[in-house]
């Protein structure tokens, strides 16, 4: 079980934090805030009021254990980066850290932070791709180009098979997942059921949610047939 440390509980921090625990992680929340601490203490494995700008409270932590250190400070970036050299010289394996734009996740890659992470832009991303493309139900950014989306099934590819359809050479994308949605029963919303490794053989079905990987461009081409 991976162990997370997230420095700063304000709304993003919080939820992932929340997040985190959901997906059976072992999560130390942390912030300077003892009414944000409160908030939590009771929803992750353990919370505790510190300044993290404070290098001698953090190693007193043990934050060089945790698997990976996300530092969610949003509102004062001098602390986000102080916080993130400070985890960096204690030896912890992996840390993350919030950017607002594109000079501060510069700096931020400078200092060797190995994750930076910008919500407000990728947000915005998100819902633009989305505005712009309407067979696009989610995306999520993988580096560069690549891309994790959930799109409706186009009209074209139902009662068809990915094998037929020759999805990767054509379309130059991955089928990860489909997700068959179910009708509601008694005014009730049904889950759908979630084939998380389709064959080849598998007949795409009219209310189908297809879970693709691949360059942007192709998903967005996709999205749109």
């Amino acid at each position: 079980m991976n162990t997370y440390l997230i420095v700063g509980l304000g709304i993003f921090g919080r939820e992932l934090a929340l997040d985190l625990i959901e997906k059976g992680a072992e999560v130390i929340a942390v912030d300077d805030q003892m009414e944000r601490v409160e908030e939590i203490q009771d929803m992750v494995t353990y919370a505790i009021r510190l300044d993290a700008i404070d290098e001698r409270a953090l190693s007193g932590l043990g934050v060089q254990d945790v698997d990976m250190a996300v530092v969610c400070i949003g509102e004062n970036f001098e602390a986000n980066l102080l916080a993130a050299v400070n985890l960096l010289q204690l030896g912890v394996k992996k840390v993350a850290s919030r950017a607002a734009n594109a000079t501060q996740e510069k700096i931020l890659r400078a200092v060797g932070v190995h994750l930076v992470i910008s919500p407000e832009i990728e947000a915005a991303e998100r819902l633009s791709y989305r505005l712009v493309h309407s067979g696009l139900l989610d995306i999520n950014f993988l580096g560069g180009n690549s891309v994790a989306a959930k799109i409706r099934v186009p009209k074209l590819f139902i009662g068809k098979t990915p094998a037929e359809l020759e999805l990767r050479r054509k379309y130059d994308v991955n089928l990860t997942a489909i997700h068959h949605l179910q009708p509601e029963v008694d005014g009730k919303h049904v889950p759908p059921i979630i084939d998380s490794n389709p064959a080849a053989d598998v007949v795409f079905q009219e209310n189908d949610i297809l879970v693709l990987i691949g360059q942007s461009k192709n998903i967005q081409k996709l999205s749109n047939l």
